[in-house]
């Protein structure tokens, strides 16, 4: 039978990196924005993205813009609401699964 010296202290040298290598406890915290922060940012993006659209339907109905920047300037404001709505979804379904679970 034919023993792989070098094949054999390559596995001992990554058994060893890796013992030795941080775990999770070494991790850092999260570096991002807070939940808080993020669905905060979210919604006023909502309402600036609605502010806009009623901004330019305005404008059309005095004549000052262009129909194409009208029917632009509303489906972001849907697809914003959509977006919040469909989060807020997610958000109400997690929380109703964590009450459901037993303690």
């Amino acid at each position: 039978m034919t023993v792989n010296i070098s094949g054999a202290v390559s596995a001992y040298n990554n058994a060893v990196r890796n013992a030795v290598s941080p775990g999770m406890d070494a991790r850092t915290g999260a570096t991002g924005k807070s939940f808080e922060t993020l669905v905060s940012d979210v919604a006023d993006q909502m309402l600036k993205t609605g502010a806009e659209a009623e901004k330019q339907t305005t404008q059309a109905m005095t004549g000052k813009a262009d129909l194409n920047q009208v029917v632009m300037a509303v489906a972001s404001a849907d697809i914003a609401v959509q977006t919040v709505v469909a989060v807020r979804d997610k958000v109400i379904q997690a929380y109703q699964e964590i009450l459901r679970m037993p303690i």
